[in-house]
């Protein structure tokens, strides 16, 4: 991907095992980099590495989407300081493993403001600025999550289910004004989100994760080929395929079995 070489893309969520992983993927094609996340030293580590690297300009903005206003402080941010971002990674997402009604409300509250709000807010300021230039590149990172309700992740799932209509929809609109966006839905990757979630995964969830590095280069590869999705991994892709030919109780309660937390 020479030819994108010197453009500017912004990644949420950078720090953790996708976003690294995406930040090293558009380093390796000559991308300038936005980095965004909570902790400060985590980023500026990062973006330090990715100089050493591959010798590119990287700016990073610490920041946290689940504070409503989040977005357009980045925005301002990044506006200042004169980048054009070409390629949006909206890869920042929250989950909590556990039964809605054993949760904190604020748990559930803050998943949608992350994985629903900011990211449907991000998308919106900067496809509308690459609409109005004529072209760009925006990823929404879903999950196969999306593709049956999930008791224990009820609200993860549903939010995901979001942002796979979400992007299929804007691939549609946006295409006459050459914006492109694609959705990625991984499954199980070897990432710190079960320890976030409170998950102790089974081994046979285990046995189906797949690493970060693998995850993101197919996102990258399915947004720069133009097509709208990709599900990486065989297994992942029968959940996927499941989805259509099962009714959605049985895919629930297998969903359940899967998802529940090893003894």
């Amino acid at each position: 991907m020479a030819e994108k070489s010197g453009h500017w893309a912004l990644i949420t969520g950078a720090t953790g095992g996708l976003g690294r992983a995406f930040a090293k993927g558009l380093a390796q094609r000559g991308y300038n980099l936005v980095l965004t996340a909570r902790k400060t030293k985590a980023l500026e580590a990062l973006a330090a590495e990715l100089v050493a690297s591959h010798g590119i300009a990287v700016a990073t903005e610490s920041c946290d989407l689940a504070v409503p206003g989040a977005v357009t402080t980045l925005k301002a941010a990044i506006d200042t300081r004169g980048i054009v971002v070409e390629t949006l990674i909206n890869n920042a997402g929250l989950g909590v493993h556990g039964r809605f009604v054993q949760k904190p409300a604020e748990q559930a509250l803050a998943m949608v403001d992350v994985n629903v709000r900011a990211l449907t807010e991000l998308t919106h300021v900067f496809a509308t600025d690459m609409a109005r230039r004529g072209g760009g590149h925006i990823l929404l990172v879903a999950s196969t999550a999306a593709f049956q309700p999930i008791s224990g992740y009820a609200v993860y799932a549903a939010s995901k289910a979001y942002v796979l209509s979400l992007g299929h929809a804007l691939h549609a609109e946006l295409a006459r004004s050459r914006v492109t966006v694609s959705v990625i839905c991984p499954g199980p990757t070897e990432t710190g989100f079960w320890d976030r979630a409170g998950h102790k995964v089974t081994a046979m969830v285990a046995s189906t994760m797949m690493q970060p590095d693998t995850v993101a280069e197919s996102g990258l590869q399915a947004l720069y080929s133009g097509r709208p999705n990709a599900t990486p991994g065989w297994t992942n892709k029968l959940i996927a395929f499941s989805s259509r030919l099962f009714p959605r109780s049985l895919l629930t309660r297998a969903a359940a079995v899967l998802m529940k937390n090893a003894k």
